[in-house]
């Protein structure tokens, strides 16, 4: 699920968070819009996430288990923006 990955993977700090970006229709995985909060994600896949005056692009290399540190959640992910 996308809105459980965005928590894992700190890019916002809840769920709910989360789930508003998807139903705003701001998130995007490998190009395509993301219009339901359950949107499977698999490694390899390419998120783009608008997170306040930025766009964050980030191949998602593993997917987490859980909600655990920071330097944690930055090894499941790359960052490909500048």
């Amino acid at each position: 699920r996308i809105d459980r990955l965005l928590c894992y993977l700190r890019f916002v700090k809840t769920r709910s968070q989360a789930h508003q970006l998807v139903n705003d229709g701001h998130i995007r995985c490998s190009g395509a819009r993301v219009t339901r909060v359950s949107h499977e994600v698999s490694s390899g896949d390419v998120l783009t996430i608008p997170l306040g005056k930025q766009v964050r692009i980030a191949e998602i290399l593993v997917l987490p288990d859980r909600r655990g540190p920071p330097a944690e959640a930055q090894a499941c992910y790359r960052l490909l923006d500048p």
